[in-house]
């Protein structure tokens, strides 16, 4: 008992108090300055929110990132008509993602010019299908010209800038490719074959035969509809016509009909 009041009466002297004293004092200023740094260390890492750049101009982009202390890099291109040079494809991280200051935002960006493909051989290949081929190789339909040809809506030849470009040429991508197409009529002449007296189902059997095809029906008020028994008394082209004699093969051909009977009686009036 007696050496714990000795030690007591050592604690409760003046010089051993001061001591304590500046210990705690010294302690909870420690602990001040540490908070402090800790506060203005998170302050200056606070976490901002990611702008979107998306479909952004590149100096739009950039002072968005600047805007928010935020750094940026290119990390890859690609290609897109769309947009202008440079503009922002993609980003990472991705909009509206929560990120410490100082960051670096990784951009994709358009490319200043456009890729090459290599043209593809469109002849002899449908229009649809020239058109399904374009697109598949980033490319464009341009002007659609029509020559004489009897394979109607058929690729006969491929220009680009009005010249004929070779399967296999590299070409940018975006560009247009103007197409020349047959336009199921040709260029050969053949003579109107004379269809008068002749059944509308006769008539358009031997227009098949010359390669011709069935125009406009007129029916006349004696004439059953759209009877396949109707007669034809006139046509147009008119073969007995020397202006009208021969035609392009495709052609149509006219027909006014009446019905058989009719056309007997007149026959037989006219004799």
């Amino acid at each position: 008992m007696q050496q714990l009041n000795k030690i007591w009466n050592y604690i409760s002297t003046r010089n051993v108090l001061y001591h304590l004293g500046g210990a705690v004092v010294f302690y909870i200023l420690m602990v001040l300055i540490f908070a402090l740094f800790v506060k203005s260390y998170t302050k200056h890492g606070e976490s901002v929110s990611v702008p979107d750049l998306r479909g952004k101009t590149w100096s739009e982009a950039t002072r968005l990132v600047e805007s928010r202390n935020l750094n940026y890099k290119i990390a890859d291109s690609s290609y897109d008509l769309k947009l202008s040079p440079l503009a922002i494809m993609d980003q990472n991280p991705r909009p509206n993602t929560k990120v410490k200051e100082s960051r670096t935002i990784y951009l994709t960006v358009n490319s200043r010019r456009a890729p090459h493909v290599q043209m593809p051989d469109l002849k002899d290949a449908s229009l649809k299908q020239a058109t399904m081929i374009l697109e598949s190789y980033k490319l464009k339909v341009g002007k659609l010209i029509y020559k004489p040809d009897l394979a109607k809506n058929v690729v006969l030849d491929q220009l680009f800038k009005g010249k004929p470009i070779v399967a296999g040429t590299e070409i940018q991508k975006g560009a247009s490719v103007d197409l020349i197409l047959g336009d199921g009529l040709g260029d050969t002449e053949i003579e109107v074959p004379n269809l008068v007296g002749l059944s509308l189902r006769e008539a358009r059997f031997v227009l098949e035969g010359s390669s011709l095809a069935l125009g406009a029906i007129v029916h006349d008020d004696f004439s059953k509809g759209d009877s396949l028994d109707a007669v034809v008394y006139q046509q147009r082209p008119d073969p007995n016509m020397p202006e009208t004699r021969t035609v392009n093969i495709g052609e149509g051909v006219d027909v006014f009909v009446t019905s058989r009977n009719h056309y007997s009686a007149v026959e037989g009036d006219n004799e």
